[in-house]
């Protein structure tokens, strides 16, 4: 007998070529906040998007970094929280879309320090309303645009939280494969690879779903072929395209499953020594694939995974895992690895002895 599953996202979404061309049609009003990073902003994309949507009057921020930090976020929202905007405009990688998603709510929100008392002294959220959100992704990983889920870092406690519910959804994800052409090399590996993560993630999890695994499979099989083309040549934009469809199709499945094991495993590379956050979710994937074929068992994606294991061997992530961190501080953060959320996802029993041979050897 089937399980009762359920399925549900509420992202409009608009993707193409030449997509960004009908940004106007998408903000009503006449006040909105815009949301990207310094680069953006010296690369003209910023501008042009000012006179793209010309009849909006933006009041910009472009102080989003990697990794938004929650003290950050909480002074960001103190700056524009008497400031009336009929929405939020997002434009950039997974950290801007985040950074995005905490204003929509924060901003609104009655109370100072709303996110230091949801996150750092665990209340209940109380958000009575948030901004409408368009989330406009240039990097092809996160998924970001369509999942219920906001990461906020504390570096003060060297800490990962996650804002969760229905109301983190962006309103709408405009999609425009022209705009991921300048990614650079590293940035296109590091966050085709969490697309790659998100939609493995999505398959040996325990809330997988017919919807989620055909989301999942179709990331897969998109991300296989595309991701050493976009690598290899750049200026490929059918490879550049099929990677934003992997990207979105895997953020589609997660925001169903969530993350599982190799998730658990990069926070606190992320939080302590700044790995990436794509290469640390991703390093122990082809581990993880060995134990769970060896162990679980799945005939339905088996030859898919096996094969995405074949990819990943060629890309050597040790040696770019290495560049950031050794195996004696990978070792010391053992203990911080085992984010009960996020095992407990993982279709497998995962023990002490289970984690050290997904670190640091092939299994058998």
């Amino acid at each position: 007998m089937t399980e009762v599953w359920d399925h549900y996202n509420p992202v409009k979404i608009r993707a193409g070529r030449g997509a960004m061309q009908r940004l106007p049609q998408l903000l009503s009003g006449s006040s909105w906040l815009l949301i990207t990073t310094p680069g953006f902003t010296r690369r003209g994309l910023t501008a042009q998007v000012q006179r793209l949507a010309s009849s909006v009057d933006f009041e910009v921020c472009d102080q989003i970094t990697p990794n938004p930090e929650l003290d950050e976020l909480e002074a960001l929202a103190a700056v524009y929280r008497h400031k009336r905007f009929e929405g939020i405009l997002a434009i950039g990688g997974g950290s801007v879309i985040d950074a995005a998603k905490v204003l929509a709510l924060t901003i609104p929100s009655a109370a100072d320090n709303a996110l230091t008392t949801v996150l750092r002294q665990g209340q209940k959220p109380n958000w009575l309303t948030k901004l409408p959100l368009v989330a406009i992704p240039t990097t092809s990983g996160t998924g970001a645009e369509v999942t219920p889920f906001a990461t906020v870092w504390d570096a003060v406690d060297h800490q990962k939280y996650s804002l969760v519910g229905e109301q983190v959804y962006p309103d709408i994800a405009l999609l425009d494969p022209e705009l991921i052409l300048t990614l650079p090399e590293q940035e296109t590996l590091y966050t085709g690879l969490d697309a790659v993560s998100h939609a493995l993630e999505s398959l040996w999890n325990i809330n997988r779903s017919p919807v989620s695994q055909a989301y999942a499979i179709q990331a897969l099989e998109l991300a296989e072929q595309a991701l050493p083309q976009a690598l290899s040549d750049p200026d490929n934009l059918d490879a550049r395209e099929s990677m934003q469809q992997a990207s979105v199709l895997a953020g589609l499945a997660i925001s169903q499953t969530r993350t599982a094991i190799a998730h658990s495993i990069s926070y606190p590379l992320t939080s302590h020594f700044n790995v990436p956050h794509g290469l640390a979710c991703s390093f122990t994937l082809s581990r993880i694939i060995e134990y769970y074929l060896h162990n679980c068992g799945d005939e339905i994606s088996k030859c898919l995974m096996l094969r995405i294991a074949a990819m990943l061997s060629i890309l050597d992530l040790p040696h770019h895992i290495e560049t950031y961190v050794n195996h004696k501080e990978i070792h010391s953060l053992k203990d911080e690895m085992f984010h009960r959320d996020r095992v407990g996802n993982f279709k497998g029993i995962i023990n002490n002895d289970t984690l050290d041979r997904l670190l640091f050897n092939n299994y058998a």
